[in-house]
């Protein structure tokens, strides 16, 4: 998911009763559903409880999430929309547990045993018993990307088999935003942790370390070391040596800096090379990782819960309403002891605020087009459950109008702006835009694009093939006193809490803001629902060809 940073908040008590959902300048809509804080609020406070441990995917916590979420959707009116008439999609992944890590670091006779977690953290996606690289050569190839259709080539053609990558996380433009070479501080796909992965097993390697830096990255070594320390999953493969690489790793600054002063570069002065379409890969003078971890593979099965509303006049037109309910499990302890990693705002807020939205759906007339809400199992293992979704849809994504997903939600208070993610893709920007308006605040793009947030949540894999998908929440200034306190605990969610232990259900947090979110995708939704339009790609979005390939299937 990606890093919040729109709100945080203490709650006056006057906040806590219920909002009543407004489309017009104002004044209440015809049947406007009625959003109760208090309940959103209980929602909250029930998946995050200790007893549901972190909503781990394949774990006892995850039949308690399936049975609460079903048994909610089902009071809101809504009837199961999964397999087999029931209210799942089975979603089979293999995991990948790493256990006893040892590596060192050297170059002629300097070494450097690495502390885990500390220094380095080791993964895995690749199915077998153990990782055992030895003496594995060391290869800087700059931001690790392959893009002909930007004229943009970080390997040259050079044999990287056998080699471990050092790559830049990000990518050229956010050091350098005036070479627009990868659209500015706009992150592309290119500078996401996942395709550096990808692009490395495409070239043969044998793995990648990826040099953290906080800003490039969005987020501290805290949460790289939470997210990768634990169990990793992907989906089934059929040739998965050919897609994934044995050592998936990152690197504190630090030492990696170190490393290249061992072996006779600059790496701030490597950096700025990298920036340029002739950079070339540069071999670490004698630097090479010894590297052995073992590795428990398994195959789970986790699910995406589905509800559906059937459209009275074209049901098999859908809308989605989609957010992940998963969240890190139990991890190590922190320095308070806790170890369960609760999730409240990352995501149970997200899958309270579609509970809700389920609720207004069924209680007003009949959409003319269905309503189908999904919560996504596997977001935090890589967006698995969507992506699964996406390749295997229930709903076929060719007459899938458009959706809206929930991820984290500003649970902190009213705020001017509506932060459209992935702003000018498509002309659901303008749609959002009309009802934020209404509401009296303004749409804008996102407040750092540079975090890639469009390549970071569950919108995406629906989003590149084909299906247009809105991800908006709320942003700007506090509209509501006490400000300071509220932009404060806002920084403190990104600092302290994200990915963290500490992310728990508070009593005092202000729903308002996330209430007029909600009711922005209820707006547009029911707008949607009961027309003819489908929302379309802009020129030059890399969504659109994909979904013309299907106008035929669009009436």
């Amino acid at each position: 998911m990606r890093l919040k940073f729109s709100a945080l908040a203490a709650l006056a008590a006057a906040s806590l009763l219920s909002a009543c959902a407004t489309t017009g300048q104002g004044a209440p809509a015809e049947a406007a559903p009625l959003f109760d804080t208090a309940r959103l609020h209980e929602h909250i406070r029930i998946l995050s409880d200790d007893s549901f441990e972190g909503r781990g995917i394949a774990t006892p916590a995850e039949d308690k999430v399936v049975r609460y979420l079903s048994e909610q959707y089902a009071a809101a009116g809504f009837q199961p929309g999964g397999e087999n008439g029931g209210w799942t999609q089975a979603v089979t992944l293999n995991r990948f547990t790493v256990s006893n890590p040892t590596a060192t670091l050297s170059i002629g006779d300097w070494s450097q045993a690495v502390r885990p977690g500390q220094d380095m953290v080791f993964s895995t996606r690749l199915p077998g018993a153990a990782v055992d690289l030895r003496d594995a050569p060391l290869v800087f190839v700059g931001y690790g990307i392959k893009a002909p259709e930007r004229n943009w080539d970080d390997f040259k053609g050079q044999d990287m088999r056998g080699k471990v990558l050092v790559v830049l996380v990000n990518d050229a433009d956010f050091e350098e935003p005036s070479l627009n070479t990868f659209n500015g501080r706009a992150m592309t796909y290119y500078g996401r942790w996942t395709y550096k992965y990808e692009e490395a097993a495409r070239q043969g390697a044998a793995g990648v370390i990826i040099v953290h830096e906080t800003g490039p990255a969005s987020y501290g070594w805290a949460t790289v070391n939470n997210s990768w320390s634990g169990p990793q999953f992907d989906i089934v493969r059929q040739n998965p040596s050919a897609e994934r690489i044995p050592m998936e790793s990152w690197i504190q600054r630090e030492l990696a800096v170190e490393l290249f002063r061992r072996a006779g570069q600059d790496f701030e002065a490597l950096k700025v090379q990298a920036r340029s379409r002739d950079f070339q890969p540069v071999t670490l003078a004698d630097a090479r990782i010894s590297a052995r971890y073992d590795v428990t593979s398994e195959q789970i099965v986790t699910h995406n819960v589905i509800a559906r509303l059937a459209g009275s006049t074209h049901p098999d037109e859908t809308i989605l309403y989609t957010g992940h309910w998963d969240h890190i499990g139990v991890g190590e302890p922190d320095a308070n002891g806790d170890a369960i990693f609760n999730g409240a705002v990352d995501n149970a807020s997200g899958t309270a605020a579609l509970l809700e939205l389920a609720r207004a759906w069924g209680r007003g007339p009949r959409p003319e087009r269905s309503i189908v809400m999904i919560s996504f199992t596997a977001e935090e293992s890589g967006l698995l459950g969507s992506e699964f979704y996406a390749a295997n849809p229930i709903y076929p994504l060719e007459t899938t109008v458009a959706g809206f997903n929930l991820d984290a939600m500003n649970v902190y208070g009213r705020v001017e702006n509506l932060q459209v993610v992935g702003w000018g893709q498509s002309d659901l920007d303008e749609r959002l835009a009309a009802a934020a308006e209404r509401q009296g605040r303004t749409a804008v793009p996102e407040g750092n694009p540079a975090a890639g947030s469009y390549f970071r949540s569950d919108h995406f894999p629906l989003a590149k093939r084909g299906a247009p998908m809105a991800y908006a929440d709320g942003g700007g200034a506090f509209r509501d006193e006490p400000r300071a306190e509220r932009e404060a605990m806002a920084a403190d969610y990104g600092a302290r809490r994200y990915h963290q232990a500490d992310d728990e259900w508070s009593p005092d947090w202000d729903l308002m803001g996330m209430v007029e979110d909600m009711d922005v995708v209820l707006s547009v939704g029911r707008d949607l629902a009961n027309s003819r339009d489908w929302p379309q790609w802009k020129t030059g979005s890399e969504f659109g060809p994909v979904r013309t390939a299907s106008d035929a299937r669009r009436r």
